[in-house]
């Protein structure tokens, strides 16, 4: 005899819980998903003040001053902005033969090309220092080298022009005592610059000490012991072992010294204002000079984006060059 066929029974999911159908996984709202929504709109609910100052006083005027590159926006223009004339890249051709433009660019170069380095240095050589050399004063140390970091320029400004003075400074005191007559630093072509470098350096040295002092502490003591043991030297640590450690840190304090001192504006605005004879004048004491002293905004304004590429360009230039050495 022959047995019937039978049909196969299909697999049956076990009821839920209380008796209750379980939708399949494709259908209807997921919590998980209501959870991330929350997440998220609670995440823009505490960055919405941040994005609202952001986007109030950086993004719109940044978006306003590139509008007002392309135009020729004046003191007329301050009540209808939207009566100033679209002359293109006008002001940029104009920027290409501005004579005046390429003496601040040149002396805000040479600024950053020595500035830069010795600034770089002088942190690194501090921290280093004060790392290995400075036991129970450190602290002391610490604050004293920082202090004019956050030092207005206002104050520092008076310390200076009192260390400069020709006539009643320390130097020229110092000075005297030799028999040697003081220079005019800050009067001077060839010392006005150099003087605001040496000010700016000392000014912003804590910035770097500081965080060399934490990318040295960084360095697992286990490697500097290592070399000691194979016979290095505290110069060939330094070069083998500190440095090559060090270079994220490095990579970091460059890139943020050099655009701060790219836009160097405070120290040849208190200083000298631009002075003697255009020696010390910057790209951004220029730009304030043609945007609030002859209210050529337009001009200004493409001024101040030309800056902003130079600063781009750099910057991506130094990335380029030190972090391929830090992988």
């Amino acid at each position: 005899m022959t047995s019937a066929p039978t049909t196969p029974m299909m697999a049956t999911e076990p009821p839920a819980p209380g008796g209750l159908a379980t939708s399949p996984p494709g259908d209807g709202p997921s919590p998980a998903r209501g959870r991330l929504t929350k997440r998220h709109l609670a995440g823009w609910l505490f960055s919405s003040p941040y994005l609202i100052l952001f986007a109030t006083f950086m993004a719109m005027p940044m978006v306003a001053t590139l509008l007002m590159s392309f135009t020729d926006f004046g003191l007329r223009d301050i009540t209808d902005p939207m009566g100033a004339e679209f002359i293109g890249l006008e002001n940029y051709r104009e920027l290409a033969g501005d004579d005046e433009f390429r003496t601040a660019l040149g002396n805000t170069l040479y600024f950053v090309g020595v500035g830069v380095p010795l600034t770089v240095l002088a942190g690194l050589v501090v921290a280093v220092l004060l790392n290995r050399g400075v036991g129970r004063l450190r602290t002391f140390f610490r604050v004293g080298f920082y202090a004019p970091v956050v030092t207005t320029i206002v104050a520092v400004a008076v310390v200076w022009r009192f260390v400069l003075d020709p006539y009643d400074g320390l130097i020229s005191g110092a000075l005297s005592e030799v028999g040697v007559t003081s220079p005019d630093f800050l009067g001077s072509e060839a010392l006005a610059m150099p003087s605001l470098i040496a000010m700016a350096i000392w000014r912003n040295l804590g910035m770097g000490m500081v965080i060399f002092l934490a990318g040295l502490q960084s360095i697992p003591t286990e490697v500097r012991e290592a070399a000691r043991m194979d016979g290095a030297g505290p110069f060939q640590e330094f070069r083998r072992i500190t440095v090559p450690l060090l270079r994220p840190t490095l990579l970091y304090v460059t890139v943020i010294t050099t655009i701060g001192y790219l836009n160097v504006f405070e120290e040849p605005f208190v200083m000298t204002d631009g002075g003697p004879n255009d020696s010390t004048l910057t790209v951004s004491l220029l730009m304030y000079q043609e945007g609030f002293d002859f209210f050529h905004m337009g001009y200004a304004s493409a001024m101040a984006y030309v800056l902003l590429t130079i600063i781009m360009a750099v910057t991506l230039l130094q990335l380029r060059l030190l972090r391929d050495r830090t992988r």
